[in-house]
């Protein structure tokens, strides 16, 4: 758990920095660590991206509620909304609506288009509700880990 902890927060560490942060030496740790991928504990490594300093854009959730609830309804959405580049998150949630899906795009004209192609593919959307993101005061991007399941799991 030491070991996921640190590398959420640096996972371009080198092994020795993270052999010392977790208190191993640096063979056992990318033991570890390489044990710990091939499980698929740890599924990549990327760099986190400051978006408006590329460009304007626009941040949108969107609630679906489909047609019908059967296995083949939802598998059918979502096959369609996997083919969409700008839907970043896809939920299927309990309540008044079957999906949240997240969508990020270069403003509301480019929104309006994702969804118009969405709703022209026919994959059994019966309503959507949108909600465009004024602004975003809190992003984390490290799993509260230790709380969720203790620092020596």
């Amino acid at each position: 758990m030491k070991i996921l902890i640190e590398l959420q927060k640096n996972g371009r560490m080198t092994n020795v920095t993270l052999a010392d942060a977790v208190g191993l030496s640096a063979s056992p740790c990318l033991l570890r660590v390489k044990r710990m991928e091939q499980a698929g504990y740890i599924t990549g490594y990327g760099a986190h991206i400051a978006l408006p300093k590329l460009g304007e854009t626009v941040t949108v959730f969107t609630e679906f509620t489909l047609n019908g609830h059967t296995p083949e309804y939802f598998q059918r959405f979502e096959q369609a909304l996997r083919k969409i580049d700008e839907a970043i998150e896809g939920h299927v949630v309990s309540g008044g609506y079957d999906y949240l899906v997240k969508f990020v795009t270069r403003g509301l004209t480019h929104y309006q288009e994702v969804i118009e192609a969405l709703l022209e593919r026919n994959v059994g959307i019966a309503k959507y509700f949108s909600y465009i993101v004024l602004r975003t005061p809190i992003v984390k991007t490290e799993l509260p880990l230790a709380t969720l399941f203790g620092e020596e799991r």
